[in-house]
């Protein structure tokens, strides 16, 4: 994060613009509707700007910009002239007292960006790029502007009224939010819009005079193969809402910090014989926080019941009591063999697919070869890299084609998605040529053959 976002309350705090032009104005209709006290530094001032100045009871010092105005006196400084020397020179003089400033369309004489705002006071939404990008900024701000209702700022003012009293009834933080998000989600929201606000003042008494202090629940999500734009809009909902995040090694930071900021995160990853927590720690993990009123969000790689172990953890919260809901995700063999451009199914190569596990017990892979080795089929192997030698070699022992086409997705749907294509006779060899590492898909079958046409990523 290369700028730090902070909401400033400049009701009648003074403010200085430095410039008495079209940029200028722009910059003071911001500040006059913050409630700042607005004074003007430049040698001419258009009419609609000085109207501006005289209505929020500041000055206009008709003089060009020196460093000997009192700059201390000033919240925050505003260089929005023609000249950027000039604007340089406002800068400069501002770091000398410590003063925030802003040089309009000059990032790197900024110590504050102004954002696109979405004003829905007394919610305000602010977008910023850090000064790279304005343009964007302003697209975004008017997709959220046709998103978010005007009657949400009509929901935070009623919201303000009550949150005293909500507090006083709900001690606890943790129970406290919940009972807003479960408030929010309720019929109270529609009334607050319409201004119907009698009707939400009884239904916020009637709600607080009925709360309980909320049990816990697990809820395993399914984090899909990497990308986060795969994610589902249940995921997300209830990754926002988690008080505790157990995730293990295959969740991409990206997703990760799409979950709550200020959950507890909890990593529990697991790679090939080096286990962070073992599976009875995690099953304990998930029990121990519920029990304590938690919102758990279980986040796990891929699909939670597709080679993921959710079952076990959903036995094991049956047993002990603990209400508990799944979330599907995409799992790692669609998501990344769509993302190498390879159809798992085609009428004219394989009309059946099978997923397997590649882990190995014992040394040794112990799969049904003879039901393997079947024309138009598609094999799927998850975790597979390991014995992919020993594999290949079962698979023509037991009458696979030498030839058939086998692709390796490592680390699929990310920005490091790597696809190495071979047969089964050489691809063993392709691991260590092409630094091939986990985690890694393997997918066996004609179907890989139509990759050469079908592929839209790297």
């Amino acid at each position: 994060m290369d700028i730090f976002p902070i909401s400033l309350k400049l009701q009648q705090q003074p403010c200085l613009i430095v410039g008495g032009g079209r940029i200028a104005y722009r910059k003071a209709i911001l500040l006059a509707k913050a409630g700042a006290i607005i004074d003007v530094v430049a040698p001419e001032i258009e009419n609609s700007l000085l109207e501006i100045v005289i209505a929020s009871q500041g000055q206009y010092v008709q003089v060009p910009f020196s460093p000997d105005i009192r700059l201390r006196n000033y919240r925050l400084v505003i260089a929005a002239t023609n000249d950027k020397a000039t604007n340089i020179q406002v800068f400069e003089a501002c770091e000398a007292e410590n003063v925030l400033v802003n040089s309009v369309d000059d990032p790197p004489h900024c110590r504050f960006m102004v954002p696109a705002i979405v004003d829905r006071s007394p919610l305000v939404v602010s977008i910023a790029t850090n000064g790279t990008s304005p343009v964007l900024s302003r697209q975004i701000r008017t997709q959220l502007e046709a998103t978010i209702p005007h009657g949400m700022g009509k929901l935070a003012e009623f919201s303000g009224k009550w949150r005293a009293a909500v507090k006083e009834k709900i001690i606890n933080p943790d129970e406290r939010r919940i009972f807003w998000e479960d408030l929010y989600a309720s019929p109270l929201k529609e009334q607050v819009f319409n201004d119907k606000i009698s009707v939400a003042d009884e239904l916020i008494e009637q709600a607080l005079q009925q709360w309980k202090t909320p049990k816990g629940e697990v809820c395993l999500v399914g984090a899909g193969p990497g990308d986060p734009e795969l994610l589902t809009l249940k995921a997300l909902r209830l990754m926002q809402q988690a008080d505790v995040v157990i995730y293990d090694r295959l969740v991409s930071q990206p997703i990760l910090d799409l979950c709550r900021r200020d959950a507890e995160k909890i990593y529990v990853g697991k790679a090939r014989s080096n286990h962070a927590v073992p599976q009875e720690g995690i099953n304990a993990l998930l029990v121990k926080y519920a029990e304590q009123g938690k919102r758990v969000c279980r986040l796990k790689g891929g699909d939670p019941f597709i080679f993921g172990r959710g079952g076990e953890e959903i036995q094991e919260l049956f047993a002990s009591g603990i209400g508990f809901q799944v979330v599907p995700g995409i799992t790692a063999a669609s998501g990344c063999s769509a993302y190498a451009g390879i159809p798992l199914t085609h009428r004219d190569y394989a009309q059946s697919v099978r997923f397997l596990t590649g882990h190995l017990k014992e040394g040794s892979p112990e799969l049904p070869w003879h039901e393997l080795v079947y024309a138009n089929q598609t094999l799927v192997l998850y975790m597979g890299l390991v014995g992919l030698e020993k594999i290949c070699q079962q698979l023509i022992a037991h009458g696979q084609r030498p030839d058939m086409p086998v692709a390796l997705i490592s680390k699929g749907t990310t920005p490091e998605q790597k696809v190495v294509v071979g047969t089964l006779a050489d691809i063993a060899s392709k691991v260590s040529e092409h630094q091939i590492q986990a985690p890694t898909l393997t997918i066996i079958g004609e179907v890989v053959s139509l990759r050469e046409q079908l592929q839209w990523q790297g």
